[in-house]
């Protein structure tokens, strides 16, 4: 049941399960885009992305309809409610399947590593936070490390590197804003959701057409395969509950742990990689470079998700600045 039973726990079993939750589903989720995209060799990541986009549709009215969940009913004041999240939104999910299939998982993963940094300056601008310098040391080693694995890529793809930074700005930016509009008295965690989907379905399925993927998608030979039909719709199904359990983590902790987090599994991704992907090129350098990224996200776990079983100490991430003196 999708309604809010996490919110009958304790602040902290809350905040740690929804990251748990998120860091589960995003594994999944780039292990099967990676097997449809490369090992199946599905031609279009736009209808992918369409598919997961309608699946969150489907779900989330079919569940408002039975009164599980609850949003507001759309009016005219909802898009510049919104606004910018639709665009972040499509970005994000279109640049993020398409890096997927033209890098290795493991220099995928480590790019994505700069997704922090960057949410990290999109908090203190957007929503005034400060963070402490334990918190910046443990962001920077993470982006240390996937500079010292990116420089000995061995199979070094400049439009899948183009691809995964656009990502990376998209993921930060749609972190920050998500977190801003989840007002429970505005559209909530679920309207959030169900709009953006609503706004960007139609337009990116012209994209689609217009690009000539759709069509490549329609004649692709794998759709009498059962096997490739299931890990489809299965694709879709976890898409929506990545989506779902992003905003959770947003709300329960911030747009900078939900990124964090997501580095973490990318990491373990990573190591994944080496063992069963056949896609990863050994060097020293790149193993070195990923320890070094998995010690700083530990180290930021440590920081904050451990910290907030300690009620009697101020939370430093969440704290806006004009509430520190």
């Amino acid at each position: 049941m999708m309604a809010t039973g996490a919110e009958l726990l304790p602040s902290g079993a809350a905040r740690l399960l929804s990251a748990l939750l998120y860091g589960a589903c995003s594994l999944l989720l780039v292990l099967l885009n990676k097997a449809l995209l490369t090992a199946y060799g599905f031609p279009s990541p736009i209808v992918l992305g369409i598919g997961q986009m309608a699946a969150t549709i489907m779900i989330l009215f079919v569940a408002k309809l039975n009164k599980i969940i609850h949003f507001p009913d759309f009016d005219k004041r909802i898009p510049a409610k919104l606004f910018p999240l639709p665009l972040l939104y499509i970005g994000n999910h279109l640049s993020g399947l398409s890096s997927t299939g033209k890098l290795s998982l493991p220099m995928f993963t480590v790019l994505r590593k700069f997704t922090i940094p960057l949410t990290l300056l999109l908090e203190t601008i957007v929503l005034g936070k400060q963070h402490s310098l334990d918190i910046v040391a443990s962001v920077f080693a993470i982006v240390l490390g996937a500079v010292v694995a990116a420089g000995s890529d061995l199979a070094f793809n400049l439009e899948g590197y183009i691809f995964v930074f656009l990502n990376d700005i998209f993921t930060a930016a749609n972190g920050v804003y998500t977190k801003q509009k989840m007002d429970p008295k505005e559209l909530g965690k679920y309207g959030v959701l169900f709009y953006n989907a609503c706004f960007m379905i139609i337009p990116t399925f012209i994209i689609s057409v217009s690009t000539g993927d759709f069509q490549q998608a329609t004649e692709f030979n794998q759709w009498k395969n059962i096997l490739f039909i299931m890990q489809f719709l299965l694709s879709c199904f976890l898409g929506f509950l990545l989506m779902y359990a992003t905003v959770l983590c947003s709300h329960y902790n911030s747009a900078l742990t939900t990124a964090v987090v997501g580095a973490i599994k990318n990491v373990s991704v990573a190591y994944i990689g080496m063992l069963v992907g056949g896609d990863y090129i050994f060097s020293p350098l790149n193993f070195v470079g990923l320890n070094i990224c998995m010690a700083g996200g530990l180290r930021y776990s440590f920081l904050t998700l451990g910290s907030q079983f300690k009620p009697s100490q101020t939370d430093e991430e969440n704290v806006p600045l004009d509430m520190k003196s």
